[in-house]
């Protein structure tokens, strides 16, 4: 397989869109959503394809099934792209040097943005609308498990680019193959930076053998630390959510981190996650308090492997702290640096955790499902940075573009 032309082709149509407007790149993302719409029947046709190969209960079925509401909801997102301000042409610092020159630091595209990505057709979209918006052409290479579902997407995309007369290569779709990752991460001069969206075994890989630059968007091991002095309202409601909102996404919480002094609300806490069924692994404090308050079939003993595990599944490890530091020290220790959450009245408390916990997102009293470009105002995200270079968090528009220096002279020469 050589996928160099492909590639070339995708580079040069990046430099096309350097020349559309605002004005069309939002009349075309409004389109999308539209067409996305009009064209749910013929998607959600190929989805039920890629579905039909895959067991229900593989953790990965919930990501890769599309419905109507969620296609609606996907063009309601790329709405929410079009009222955002375009990232680009932005001037993000401006001085003029005792010789007169006029130095401008502007927002510009990378260029040629590639994304490997698994059972997440959802992707497909909200990658395309991110990167067309900040002018980036886009290569796709989802996983074979959604690669009918990512088809369909890619050619509503085509028409409706067609229409505009806009050359379609600003988004290509790759083959679902291991050669067409190893050659686009190989694509020096060709891809400006690669974002790989998965599994931890996913972005290991990426990170081990791509030459093209990688913003890592990392797993999400994700904890809950229930303090001494959190409300217990409060808490059983953010954890219930936090843990089976959706189970399959990468926000989903892990660990539940309890002050000992509240382990007699454990029982309460945990009640509504049996009405979901949710499996625990309670270590010895937490399981002795839990036995014969929840359901005997789904409390099990904590191993070590319990913890710092994405269960992707109905599934929680539960452990016992006996201070605020200590549930520090844990997450710094075995945390993804994703999303991390604390339930306290204690502002101090609150503060120190904001403060001394290591990850891309940090809340107080609210849940780590949040943690989702759309949630925080950027209409949508390509993926979640768990890095520390360039974008962190979240990435939406701002954070796919880099900058440029622009230097205006009037015949000034620079002495020896």
């Amino acid at each position: 397989m050589d996928l160099t032309n492909t590639f070339k082709e995708v580079r040069a149509a990046s430099r096309k869109l350097l020349q559309l407007d605002a004005e069309t790149i939002n009349k075309v993302l409004l389109a999308v959503a539209e067409a996305t719409e009009a064209k749910a029947d013929f998607i959600l046709q190929e989805n039920q394809k890629d579905l039909n190969r895959m067991e229900p209960t593989n953790p990965l079925y919930d990501r890769l099934k599309l419905t109507k509401e969620r296609l609606q909801g996907i063009a309601s997102d790329m709405r929410n792209v079009v009222s955002l301000p375009s990232p680009l042409g932005k001037v993000l610092k401006e001085t003029v040097r005792p010789n007169g020159l006029i130095i401008r630091k502007v927002s510009f595209p990378f260029g040629v943005v590639g994304v490997i990505y698994e059972a997440r057709p959802n992707v497909t979209f909200d990658v395309f609308s991110l990167c067309f918006k900040s002018g980036n052409a886009v290569l796709l290479k989802g996983g074979s498990d959604a690669h009918a579902t990512n088809l369909a997407i890619v050619q509503v995309l085509h028409e409706v680019l067609e229409r505009f007369q806009i050359d379609t290569h600003i988004v290509e779709l790759l083959p679902a193959s291991h050669d067409a990752t190893a050659e686009m991460l190989q694509a020096v001069g060709l891809v400006d930076v690669i974002i790989p969206r998965g599994s931890s075994r996913l972005i290991q890989f990426v990170r081990q053998n791509a030459k093209v630059p990688v913003i890592e968007t990392g797993a999400g091991i994700c904890h809950t630390y229930f303090d001494a002095e959190g409300d217990l309202e409060k808490g059983k409601a953010i954890i219930h959510n936090a843990k089976t909102r959706r189970v399959t996404v990468c926000n989903a919480m892990d660990c539940l981190l309890l002050h000992e002094s509240r382990l007699a609300d454990l029982p309460a806490l945990c009640a509504p996650l049996a009405e979901k069924s949710v499996t625990l692994y309670a270590d010895e404090r937490a399981f002795q308090v839990l036995e014969g308050h929840y359901p005997a079939t789904l409390l099990c003993h904590a191993t070590p492997d319990s913890f710092g595990t994405e269960f992707l599944d109905y599934k929680m490890a539960i452990k016992t702290v006996d201070s605020l530091q200590e549930a520090i020290d844990h997450i710094n220790g075995i945390g993804s640096g994703h999303s991390e959450s604390i339930v306290t009245e204690n502002k101090a408390h609150g503060e120190q955790f904001c403060r001394d916990i290591d990850a891309a997102c940090v809340y107080v009293n609210a849940p780590t499902s949040f943690s989702d470009g759309a949630q925080f105002g950027l209409g949508a995200e390509v993926g979640i940075s768990t890095q520390k270079m360039h974008p962190r968090g979240p990435m939406g528009l701002e954070e796919i573009t880099t900058y440029k220096w622009l230097i205006e002279g009037n015949g000034q020469t620079r002495n020896p």
